[in-house]
């Protein structure tokens, strides 16, 4: 079985490379190429491939994690394998909610993302061996399906901090901050920080003493 495959990234010497690696194999051929989101939307109407390789951070509207959902969508069929240079557990952790089978570092050895590409092909996941412990500790979730980490910004937010604070607190991203707060405000049915901190109190997963009433 040939797996036809479409690449998505925003760096065309990243994907001439991967097409040239890829290629050498005789069981995988690249159909397409997307540099954007939206292009790569276009690219899986068109040619249904076995597999994607999705970057993460790309320019326009519409990043890899919003990608990876439209074109489990648009496309059940079609496997997506994330392949990008960060590892920020939450951004892991969309993207495998969002429909993504596999995770590759783009520093990992090329031959792990073969065999992650083989093993998606198949309806496998496959994830790379460097995040897979902590990830798979996130995706079991904790109290009301809010991780452990999520828990701990949800008690920032009820603190009254900003994103830019909590990502100073916690030494990560504002990028990752803002991939924890939707998911808190997703899971918790709410629209905004405000509803989400009242939401965790009614349902006792925070207490009145963890809430800074004069920002809350």
């Amino acid at each position: 079985m040939t797996i036809r495959l479409i690449l998505v990234d925003d760096h065309s010497v990243v994907r001439r490379g991967l097409r040239s690696f890829l290629e050498s194999f005789p069981d995988i051929a690249v159909v397409g190429e997307a540099e954007s989101g939206e292009a790569a939307l276009a690219q899986v109407e068109s040619w249904l491939p076995d597999v994607a390789v999705m970057d993460l951070l790309m320019p326009g509207g519409m990043d890899g994690i919003e990608t990876t959902r439209q074109v489990r969508q648009l496309s059940p069929h079609t496997q997506v394998v994330v392949l990008t240079a960060h590892t920020d557990e939450a951004r892991v952790v969309a993207a495998l909610r969002a429909g993504a089978i596999g995770y590759v570092r783009k520093d990992a050895e090329p031959e792990l993302l073969l065999t992650a590409v083989r093993a998606a092909a198949r309806g496998q996941s496959m994830l790379d061996p460097a995040i897979a412990g902590s990830v798979l500790q996130e995706l079991a979730g904790g109290i009301d399906g809010l991780t452990e980490r999520e828990m701990g910004v949800l008690r920032l937010l009820a603190h009254g901090r900003t994103n830019p604070q909590i990502a100073a607190e916690l030494v990560v991203s504002e990028e990752t901050v803002k991939t924890h707060v939707g998911n808190i405000l997703s899971k918790l049915h709410t629209a905004q920080r405000t509803q989400a901190v009242v939401a965790a109190l009614k349902r006792g997963l925070i207490s009145l003493d963890e809430i800074d009433l004069d920002t809350a």
